[in-house]
């Protein structure tokens, strides 16, 4: 019962991590959108589709953070982070690899961060994702069993009644 409660609480506490993380970024971008834009329109990768992104992006994390909210819908949240983190990484990296003068349209304080400050970051938003998408499997499942256990309890007691 113990492990549960602390697994429950680390679940809670990811999710809660994320939460600040996305609404905060998704926010940042929003009130200074025409220099989000404007940054992304700079980049090599998604110049092309500067406007698509900068409107959907903020709106993602936002979805994001909901899905991770609603516990229905957490673990399919848990993945979402993930690949939108690991998505955000692969950029940087490409990015680094073309030049290390380029803009970050991160928003907000991240946008202090240097890019060597943003990969360590983002790896350590992905492992604990990794660590959310484990526990809540395991939660899922243990909470399946119980369902299960019902399911074969419950008709047993009927005869009895």
């Amino acid at each position: 019962m113990i492990k549960s409660n602390v697994n429950k609480t680390v679940i809670e506490t990811i999710v809660f991590l994320y939460a600040i993380l996305f609404l905060y970024s998704g926010i940042s971008k929003l009130t200074e959108f025409n220099v989000f834009k404007q940054q992304l329109s700079e980049s090599p990768i998604l110049g092309p589709i500067s406007s698509l992104v900068a409107v959907a992006l903020p709106w993602i994390e936002f979805l994001i953070v909901i899905m991770l909210i609603i516990p229905k819908w957490r673990l399919k949240g848990f993945y979402a982070a993930l690949v939108l983190m690991a998505s955000f990484t692969l950029y940087i990296i490409l990015l680094l690899s073309i030049s290390d003068k380029l803009p970050c349209s991160c928003g907000g304080v991240l946008s202090e961060l240097s890019w060597t400050q943003h990969i360590v970051l983002n790896g350590i938003y992905i492992l604990i994702c990794v660590i959310g998408i484990i526990l809540q499997r395991k939660h899922i499942q243990k909470i399946n069993k119980t369902w299960e256990l019902v399911a074969t309890i419950l008709p047993l007691l009927s005869i009895y009644l």
